[in-house]
């Protein structure tokens, strides 16, 4: 008997052993790799099936999004580089985070979404562009550019050579190629016996587009589809964007073509002496675009370097892996470049996420998210709970129920009034069907009215001055005007459509605290002209 005992606990404790090394496994966290591009609009991403998907600009993220699912409704917040990774970062709107615009920085104790994964038991690294000014303390590993960082021959500042700010590394060629090279090696030395969370950003392809020799050939003989809202558009816009009587057509919004004195394309690309308008505008707006694609190829061609190393190194299937960017980007829609806006090139941004546990290859979704959803469907994903402090939602039940409704609308704003691009500051939500957009014309800061724009020019006198600019609302019925080219808010068949858009403007700025109580000048321009 005692025999039989002895054999039977031997065995009990064998199949315990098996038992718990299974579980052990089916809950082995996955590693995750958010990648991060600057200004890589949907409509330059094959994927999506927009006007230059028929160029074939990203053959790589292409067949890395038909094995995960492709998000076609997601959305910034606030579409300009700083705040947008503060809403990333922090999974709060800007106004809560701290980060309205360029000048905002997040400190090490605010850096919400690296901490979080370090509760979780994750080694955490952030490489590339950082763009938020403070040191990125709460990862274990940094290796990130100085502000915007330079294309060619960058310094990075390095968590391992030195104290912040004077902890900078020179490296010679391509930022794009530095950054994947720069990531390869962390991945090689990383500790294997932990999962990793790892944020890889690149700065491309942010202006000015600048691409290295190997890529003059591509598209050289190619014409690019252009928009046809960059020549004609008499429908579009309002008093908030074009003045009264048009007085600000060429002032706000810079251009590719000449419309706007001081800043555009066929002025930067030395085109002013082609006499035909037209002509003019194509051609800039030809260049503008092939470096810009030129800047995309290059991210494109290192996501393949780096897709190649997880698969051969057997990090393919058990790593969640993210595509996106930090907002679009103006490709002459509207005669506009640069982002800003609230319209939909400018505020949509790219997010394919791949995870085989999870997801089915070939997914798509028109569940509606914005930035602040991605840290709480991140920290989810990796076992967490969302924290109380955190604005946005996890979306994590979507992944595996393309179908499911998220958000019924998602809210903007842009605070950066006339700076640096002339856009006038702005709010408004976008739902699934439709987006309405209040254009109150002023900057929280009014201690620059008066002052020059555009502090880089040589001449103070060749840039517009800050000033306040007509207030005025846009509605655009996206079900019959996808490119936003017919403003209807005067229509009285959207009456009622309006109104329940403006109720829900204002339950969303109360929910995500963003009032204006601090600016009396933006609150009363709301106030005077809410019901206009």
């Amino acid at each position: 008997m005692s025999k039989f005992n002895s054999v039977f606990r031997g065995l009990s404790l064998a199949l315990a052993f098996c038992c718990y090394a299974l579980i052990g496994l089916g809950q082995k966290k996955p590693n995750i790799i958010y990648i991060m591009s600057d200004d890589h609009t949907s409509q330059a991403i094959g994927i999506y099936g927009g006007a230059l998907a028929s160029v074939n600009p990203t053959p790589v993220i292409d067949e890395f999004a038909k094995e995960g699912m492709v998000f076609e409704n997601a959305f910034c917040t606030n579409s300009i580089c700083t705040p947008s990774r503060a809403n990333v970062m922090t999974g709060q709107y800007s106004q809560t985070n701290g980060v309205l615009d360029l000048d905002g920085d997040l400190p090490p104790d605010r850096q919400y979404l690296p901490i979080e994964m370090k509760k979780l038991g994750y080694q955490t690294a952030m490489i590339g562009k950082w763009h938020l000014k403070e040191e990125p303390a709460a990862f274990d590993y940094y290796n990130v550019l100085p502000g915007q960082g330079n294309y060619f021959d960058p310094s990075f500042r390095v968590s391992t050579v030195g104290t912040w700010p004077n902890n900078m590394e020179s490296y010679k060629g391509y930022v794009s190629d530095i950054i994947t090279d720069v990531t390869l090696e962390y991945l090689e030395k990383r500790d294997k016996n932990k999962p990793f969370f790892l944020m890889h950003h690149h700065k491309a392809p942010h202006d000015d587009f600048e691409y290295p020799e190997r890529y003059q050939p591509y598209l050289a003989d190619v014409d690019i589809p252009e928009p046809a809202s960059m020549y004609s558009q008499p429908f579009f816009g309002s008093e908030g964007t074009l003045g009264r009587n048009n007085t600000l057509r060429d002032r706000i919004g810079t251009s590719v073509s000449s419309r706007h004195p001081y800043r555009n394309y066929s002025h930067q690309y030395g085109l002013d002496s082609i006499a035909d308008k037209d002509e003019r505008t194509h051609q800039a707006y030809q260049e503008y675009t092939k470096r810009y694609l030129r800047c995309v190829k290059g991210v494109d061609d290192n996501l393949g370097r780096l897709f190649k190393y997880l698969k051969e190194n057997g990090l393919w299937d058990n790593t969640i892996i993210v595509y996106t960017s930090d907002q679009g980007m103006m490709l002459g829609e509207h005669d506009y470049m640069d982002k800003r806006w609230m319209y939909e090139e400018s505020m949509r941004m790219p997010f394919i996420i791949k995870y085989p546990k999870l997801i089915k290859p070939n997914s798509r979704t028109k569940a509606i998210i914005n930035n602040t959803d991605y840290a709480p469907t991140l920290i989810e994903l990796a076992g967490g709970k969302v924290p109380a402090y955190m604005q946005g939602e996890s979306f994590k039940s979507v992944l595996s129920k393309p179908s499911e409704e998220f958000r019924e609308s998602t809210y903007y704003r842009y605070w950066m009034h006339l700076t640096h691009h002339d856009i006038p500051a702005h709010f408004g939500v976008r739902t699934a069907k439709s987006k309405l957009i209040f254009y109150y014309g002023e900057h929280y800061n009014t201690e620059l009215y008066g002052k020059n724009t555009f502090t880089w020019v040589n001449d103070p006198s060749d840039s517009y001055h800050f000033e306040p600019t007509p207030v005025a609302w846009e509605f655009y019925d996206l079900t019959i005007d996808p490119k936003e080219v017919v403003n209807r808010y005067k229509d009285p068949r959207y009456k009622a459509e309006i109104e329940k858009l403006k109720a829900e403007i204002l339950a969303q700025r109360e929910k995500y605290n963003e009032g204006d109580s601090d600016y009396p000048n933006i609150q009363g321009a709301i106030d005077a002209h809410w019901n206009d």
